[in-house]
């Protein structure tokens, strides 16, 4: 009896493996672009989680030009800087990031809808 192997259930957490891949220094941080539904047929699109390195600034100025539209940068206490573009912009937003060599493809996130 004393040669089987006898495993004892132990708890498991099926979210290890995602808080670990998160806490590691060679996680992927993604940008998130999402649609926010206003009144009517108005909406917002919120783009997070760019570096902080860039300047959140110049990019709104140029998206605002590109795509002919207002927008602003609003400080947010648990997301950070969050560029805000009036208008359904995620297609064009995620063209433009990649175009401009900001993000990679694969590191965008689209949300809505």
């Amino acid at each position: 009896m004393s040669e089987l192997d006898i495993q004892i259930p132990t708890a498991f957490d099926p979210f290890a493996e995602a808080n670990a891949e998160n806490s590691g220094a060679g996680s992927k941080e993604y940008v998130h672009i999402r649609i926010q539904q206003r009144n009517g047929r108005k909406s917002l699109t919120t783009v997070q989680g760019l570096k902080k390195e860039f300047s959140y600034n110049k990019i709104l100025k140029d998206l605002k030009k590109e795509f002919c539209c207002n927008g602003t940068v609003v400080q947010d206490p648990e997301l950070g800087k969050v560029i805000q573009l009036q208008g359904d912009q995620r297609k064009n937003v995620s063209t433009f990031l990649v175009q401009a060599g900001i993000v990679k493809k694969e590191h965008i996130k689209i949300h809505g809808f």
